[in-house]
């Protein structure tokens, strides 16, 4: 089994990384495998709403090194996934949500019944909205949300201030094991013969009749 978790954050062993990790090293004692895949600092495309992922049903019309990475690894197959993101202004970083908004609507297919995880990290304030936002994406692709026993979040200005947030750390810690165990239910009913849930044809609705 392997996890994906993305780090969200600009610098790559910044705060948000130190909870990445906390959850891979985690993961890693519970037999599992993981990789950390960095965003960076390249500018990312966001979505224009073209269809074009659709309509050939393949990669995004836009091709960058950071989606071709992420689309291979999916591609490739993961078991779960967690998103890392800091927070800015009450929300994740928005490079990630471009990237994310392209990954999630071209490649939904790869995401259905994969356990999704979200964690941010903060100074002080807006944490509660920015983990909702990152975990839209879950719900809204038939992913089981892996929670844990407070808001996957941490504290701190420097990630030896994040180390020393010792209740956001155990909840890092509590996330990644609730994570393995689910995993670990999934992989069990599989092997029992335990079909996953058939998915009906998408109905779409508008609103204004």
């Amino acid at each position: 089994m392997k996890v994906l978790l993305i780090n969200g954050s600009p610098r790559a062993k910044g705060n948000t990384f130190i909870a990445l990790s906390e959850v891979a090293n985690t993961l890693q004692a519970e037999g599992i495998d993981t990789q950390i895949i960095h965003i960076g600092t390249q500018p990312v495309r966001g979505c224009v709403a073209c269809g074009a992922c659709r309509k050939n049903n393949t990669h995004c019309a836009f091709s960058d090194l950071l989606y071709d990475q992420l689309r291979q690894i999916l591609d490739e197959g993961i078991d779960g996934l967690v998103v890392g993101s800091p927070v800015y202004y009450a929300g994740p970083n928005g490079a990630l949500c471009a990237i994310l908004d392209r990954v999630f609507y071209a490649a939904s297919s790869n995401f259905a019944f994969k356990p999704g995880a979200s964690i941010v990290s903060c100074r002080r304030g807006g944490a509660s909205a920015s983990f909702d936002r990152l975990n839209k994406y879950f719900t809204i692709s038939n992913m089981p949300v892996v929670s844990s026993e407070y808001w996957s979040m941490v504290h701190g200005n420097t990630p030896e201030e994040v180390v020393k947030d010792v209740e956001g750390m155990q909840t890092m810690r509590t996330l990644a094991k609730n994570m393995a165990w689910l995993l670990k239910c999934i992989e069990a009913g599989d092997k029992a013969g335990i079909e996953r849930p058939q998915r009906e044809a998408k109905i779409n609705t508008n609103y204004i009749r």
